[in-house]
């Protein structure tokens, strides 16, 4: 079984500053981890590996450091490590971001599974792992907690709702993006840190891929942000005090005034 897992390099802190000229999140000088929904992806290819055999090949989109990453997943136990990595693909959106990426699961070759962690950390759109389905044209099932069973290029998984879960099976090749009730990621051996260390990292560029160079980038993406800026400062309230029918009586004439 081939499986790819798509992973991103994500600021480790909350407090990120932004690029006022790019409207895009500045992360040199920024320490980045591996983000933290994409190890259960990462955890998940392994233990199929482990279980069917076969390769687990782990995408990267991001600057040279982030070959970090791939070394971190090549130590839980990943095959091969590839960046996609180029100037021209700086401020990319999420479709601009899935695009690309599916121009080099396609230079990859065939494959049985894509495996993606649910969201990233700092965007929180979870829309690049279905960008990537919708350009390959294959099917996916989303916020995966189990993999039930692989069978005759079938696959059956559980998919987490709000209340409960819902029972789906998917031809293959698909997309799975997983949540992180799927499994427990694994701490990397010494063996394994050691093999992700002297580990070569493949990097593709644009020239390496066939894109439409209209589509790649920030001039590429649909998506563009106007204006960005930090919320005011919260100013504090007034604690109301008293027996319940007093402060239900206070807070209503503060509502009022408001109001007026």
């Amino acid at each position: 079984m081939n499986i790819i897992v798509c992973v991103k390099q994500v600021p480790e802190t909350t407090e990120v500053r932004i690029n006022p000229e790019t409207n895009t999140l500045i992360r040199e000088g920024v320490k980045a981890i591996v983000n933290p929904f994409d190890t259960y992806a990462i955890e998940e290819a392994v233990r199929l590996k482990e279980k069917f055999g076969g390769k687990v090949t782990v995408i990267s989109m991001g600057p040279p450091q982030a070959d970090a990453v791939l070394r971190e997943a090549i130590s839980m136990g990943a095959d091969e490590g590839i960046l996609v990595c180029d100037r021209a693909f700086a401020g990319s959106d999420t479709w601009a971001t899935s695009y690309t990426l599916a121009s080099a699961i396609r230079k990859v070759g065939a494959f049985d599974l894509i495996l993606c962690g649910k969201q990233a950390s700092d965007g929180d759109t979870a829309q690049v792992g279905p960008g990537i389905s919708t350009h390959l044209d294959i099917p996916q099932v989303t916020y995966v907690k189990k993999i039930e069973e692989i069978k005759d290029n079938q696959a059956r998984v559980e998919r987490m709702m709000e209340e409960g879960f819902e029972i789906i099976q998917t031809s293959l090749p698909a997309l799975l993006t997983v949540v992180k009730e799927i499994n427990e990621p694994r701490i990397p051996s010494l063996k394994g840190m050691m093999r992700a260390k002297q580990a070569k990292i493949t990097t593709w560029g644009q020239k390496d891929l066939d894109l439409d160079p209209q589509n790649i980038g920030l001039c590429g993406s649909p998506t563009q942000v106007v204006k960005i800026f930090t919320p005011p400062a919260r100013v504090g309230g007034q604690m109301l005090t008293g027996e319940p029918q007093e402060i239900v009586a206070k807070l209503t004439e503060l509502l009022k005034s408001e109001i007026h």
